[in-house]
């Protein structure tokens, strides 16, 4: 975990998280990203913001099939503008937004996520600056 800490803040403005591709870390990474809003004062966005990252992350752990040790990345920036979230894996398959059926139980996250964050897309996979093999699907909620 990479953390980067404000001088005079108790939580860090930017936290990074590894995942294993388990269904269970979206509960954890819910959990934590619920403790980082409240820690910068952002209580108002935390129900959208676990929703729009449930689906992110559902989608990296459902659709990412990567090889053993290969991990899920989450990135949680919040401004007095806004929140930007990040969800990183090793897959090169572009998630696509599409209209699921009434009956379909699945393909309704996307939309989800593109109706209710203020901006959202997918690019080329960093670590450390330097593109790696993957992709980042991102989400942003506007402050009000």
């Amino acid at each position: 975990m990479t953390i980067t800490v404000e001088d005079e803040h108790p939580a860090p403005k930017v936290m990074h998280w590894r995942w294993n591709r388990h269904p269970k870390c979206v509960y954890l990474a819910r959990c934590q990203l619920a403790r980082y809003l409240r820690c910068w004062h952002a209580e108002e966005l935390i129900d959208s913001a676990k929703l729009l990252l449930s689906e992110l992350l559902t989608n990296a752990v459902n659709h990412a099939h990567t090889s053993p040790g290969r991990q899920i990345q989450t990135v949680f920036e919040v401004t007095e503008q806004r929140l930007r979230v990040e969800v990183s894996d090793a897959s090169k398959t572009i998630p696509v937004l599409r209209h699921a059926l009434d009956q379909d139980e699945q393909g309704r996250g996307l939309v989800l996520v593109a109706t209710m964050a203020t901006r959202w897309g997918v690019l080329p996979r960093k670590v450390n600056g330097d593109y790696a093999v993957g992709k980042t699907v991102w989400f942003e909620i506007d402050r009000a």
